[in-house]
């Protein structure tokens, strides 16, 4: 099993170089980074963990930087976002940036994606918020077609790209989606509550899932797969990723026993010296 790590750097963490540098050293697989663009002082919606929003979520660094620093000074660690909110971005926009960061890594980047909790912050970027799944799924769509080898246009339901000159491509090579069309672009993960929307979705234009926490998967990896073989996809190529997970030697046989290759541990959001101590503790699970 691969073990991964997220943490929320920040301008008072450690360094995304320092971070990087020291998960290499130490065999980590992989450091996946969140997004959050601001935090509105005034918020209705709750925290996701319930009490007060930790101070981090509204000083975390833009996920695209860090890892482009973190990809400068590694060689082996895969680099990941956990998650990008896409329905905030322009998707051309965006399309560009994770080609290059794949392109510059050699392919070592993983696109997460994923929804959004805080209404607040979506609405800054103009996003109504009963449509923000399927605006996510149709900026995937233009994303992918800015990504194909040749030329080609997408017209969707809220964006649309003509056919264009359009490099650099992402590094990793597609993969096949029901009836063999081509999947473009990296390594995609969507994270999200289990759901028949979810898993359609994930089904329809991703390489797996990305569940937060990784509770209740016995239950809820037989119905994703169910899903994943209605739409034709390849059983064995479905990939389950736990995120932000809290290790137990206990926990982690679970996982793979169910099958999962691979795991992304929760960092403190700290100083170098705690999360140094933290990474070393979680080398025992390598």
């Amino acid at each position: 099993m691969r073990i991964a790590a997220t943490i929320f750097l920040t301008d008072r963490t450690l360094t995304p170089v320092r971070i990087a540098r020291s998960m290499e050293e130490r065999g980590f697989a992989a450091l996946y980074l969140p997004e959050h663009t601001h935090i509105p002082v005034a918020r209705d919606t709750p925290a996701p963990m319930g009490g007060e929003l930790p101070e981090q979520y509204g000083r975390t660094l833009d996920p695209f930087v860090a890892l482009a620093q973190a990809a400068a000074v590694t060689e082996r660690l895969r680099l990941g976002t956990g998650i990008t909110l896409v329905a905030q971005h322009d998707p051309v926009d965006l399309a560009k940036r994770v080609a290059t960061l794949d392109h510059l890594s050699g392919g070592r980047f993983t696109l997460g994606v994923g929804y959004g909790w805080n209404v607040e912050e979506a609405a800054d970027h103009g996003v109504d918020w009963g449509t923000r799944r399927e605006l996510v799924r149709d900026r995937m769509a233009l994303m992918r077609a800015l990504w194909a080898p040749q030329p080609e246009g997408y017209i969707g339901e809220f964006g649309s790209v003509r056919a264009s000159f359009a490099h650099p491509k992402p590094a990793q090579p597609a993969r096949e989606l029901a009836g063999g069309l081509p999947l473009h672009g990296p390594r995609t993960l969507i994270g999200g509550a289990a759901g028949p929307k979810l898993f359609t979705h994930i089904a329809e234009y991703a390489d797996g899932w990305l569940p937060i926490g990784g509770r209740g998967l016995s239950e809820s990896l037989p119905v994703l797969r169910a899903a994943w073989e209605l739409a034709g996809r390849e059983p064995k190529a479905l990939q389950v990723v736990p995120y932000a997970v809290q290790p137990n030697p206990g926990k982690l046989a679970h996982y793979a026993d169910l099958g999962i290759e691979e795991v992304v541990l929760q960092l403190p959001s700290a100083a170098e010296p705690e999360v140094l101590r933290t990474l070393d503790d979680f080398a025992q699970y390598l």
